[in-house]
Formats: C-alpha cells, structure tokens, sequence
C-alpha cells in the first residue's frame, strides 16, 4: 500500500467527485482510478461506492480512511522534522483565533511568521476557545489564540498568558447611562444583554463576574460573532461587554467602564505533548515579539 493511494482516497473522500479529486491532485483521472481499484484489491474492501454520478465512502472505507490521514499526518511530520534537523522549518501549522484577539495584531503576526519561514503552510480557523483546547488537545490544531475567564486555566495544553483586561460595557448612543463615567454590575442587571452562547468561554467571564456580584441578568440575545453583538447593541436592542480596545472603535455605540466587570486573559496555546517544528517555531515567534514590545 502506497502513501500516494492514500492521499487519492483522502482527496476523493473530501471532494466526493473522482475527477474533482484527480485536479486536486494533479493527476489524469484514469491513473486515479486505477490506483483506487488497486487499493481495494489489496484491502479485500470496497472504500467507494460509486455510480456515474454519486460517490460515497463506504462503512470500510470510513475505518480505512480515518487511519490513512493519521499515517499521511504521521509521514508529512517525519519530513517535518527530518528537514528541522537541517535547519529548515517546513510543513503545515494549523492556527485557532477567536474573533475578539487583542493582544496581538493577528494579521500582522502571521504575515512575519510567513516572510521568516515561507516553506511553512499556515492554515487559520475561526472559533471558540472551548473548541480550540479540544483540537489542540486531540492533534487537530497546532495552536490556538484563546480567551478565557480570569479563573479558568488551560488544562493539557501548554498556554503563554498575553494579555489580561476588564472588559467594557457597550450601550446604545442614546442610552441613559451612556453618559456616565463609571458603572457598576447592578446599574446593568436589569438591561437586556447581548452575548455569547451559554456554556461558552466568551460567554462564561460575564457569567462569572454577576455570580461573583450575586447578581442575575437576562441574555435574551445569544450570539457567535462580534460584528452581530455591535450590531444589536446600535440598535437599542441589548448591552453587553467588549475588550476596550475592540468597544471604542465602534460607531454609533457608546462605551463605559464597569469597576466589577467580567475579566479576560488572552492565551497563546499550544500541543504540551509534541509541538511540531513549525508550532514550536510560531510560539517562539509569537512570545518573543510580544516581549520585545
């Protein structure tokens, strides 16, 4: 069995097309097919099932093809770590970053890492913390940018502390407490809030801080992104809390600092058990600038 069948099956698993997976992998389809054929003669399986129009992955080929990625991730680290050896840093790293980053200029800092090692392949996925801690801890991301709750620590990771904030309060511009200087959780406890999704980390650091003052709220809009909480909030359906830094570029809302508010601390996260060159290399990256600011 070849690695280059497994890589055909891979591809024609995610493109579910034969001939979209031959342009993928720059080979004539015949070729493709034959060496498909070849791979189910020697499993003694069928990996596809497949008509002139529709292509599915057989029950067979599922357990065939979960294996055939980690030996391909398997392969693809060897070369990865040979070509360290010699001083080049190559192969994929895999990045998470939350939609509310503020410790780092994102864009900015994977353009650097970019210039510095051009044979790496930066691969960036959006999402949630919760989610991140999962994919690092299971091989699937190679770091992560998180925000989490002030006592919440990263677990089976290993995680570098960037940044710590009080978050603000952003209010419509006409509010009635738009005007003040300073709040506190109870001049907000009656408002309609906007947040994120119960059980979330984005979530979880308001959560914390009304428990903390023994205080209840309504989140009566629960939301994903920070572009949708802004959104509702200029339009005078809701409150609710920004990193400062994100709150006083917004236009038609107002911000205000809240003395009890939640608390945030951005992370950088990483693979505690073996960090892959170009991982390794990003952390270096990544810390060391941030020091050296």
């Amino acid at each position: 069995m070849e690695l280059q069948q497994m890589r055909y099956a891979v591809a024609i698993a995610e493109e579910k097309s034969f001939t979209r997976a031959a342009e993928r992998c720059f080979v004539v389809q015949s070729a493709l097919s034959r060496q498909i054929k070849a791979l189910e003669s020697e499993l003694g399986v069928t990996v596809f099932a497949r008509t002139s129009r529709r292509v599915t992955v057989t029950p067979a080929g599922e357990a065939f093809l979960a294996q055939a990625r980690l030996c391909l991730a398997a392969a693809e680290r060897a070369g990865a770590d040979a070509a360290a050896a010699q001083g080049t840093v190559r192969g994929p790293l895999r990045v998470g970053v939350i939609p509310t980053v503020t410790a780092v200029d994102v864009a900015a800092t994977l353009g650097t890492f970019h210039r510095r090692y051009p044979d790496v392949k930066v691969l960036v996925r959006s999402g949630g913390s919760d989610r991140f801690l999962e994919q690092i801890s299971g091989g699937q991301l190679d770091a992560a940018f998180l925000g989490l709750a002030e006592e919440v620590t990263p677990i089976d990771v290993h995680a570098h502390r960037l940044a710590r904030e009080r978050l603000v309060a952003i209010l419509p511009a006409d509010h009635q407490l738009a005007g003040r200087r300073r709040l506190h959780l109870d001049d907000l406890a009656d408002e309609p809030f906007v947040d994120f999704p119960a059980g979330s980390s984005g979530r979880e650091q308001s959560d914390l801080a009304f428990r903390r003052a023994g205080l209840r709220r309504e989140v009566g809009f629960e939301v994903t992104d920070a572009e949708l909480l802004i959104g509702l909030v200029r339009q005078g359906l809701a409150v609710g809390f920004l990193a400062p830094s994100i709150a006083r570029k917004v236009p038609g809302c107002a911000f205000v600092d809240v003395s009890d508010g939640p608390v945030r601390v951005e992370y950088l996260a990483w693979d505690s058990f073996n960090p892959s060159p170009a991982a390794r290399a990003f952390v270096e990256s990544v810390v060391s600038n941030k020091a050296g600011r």
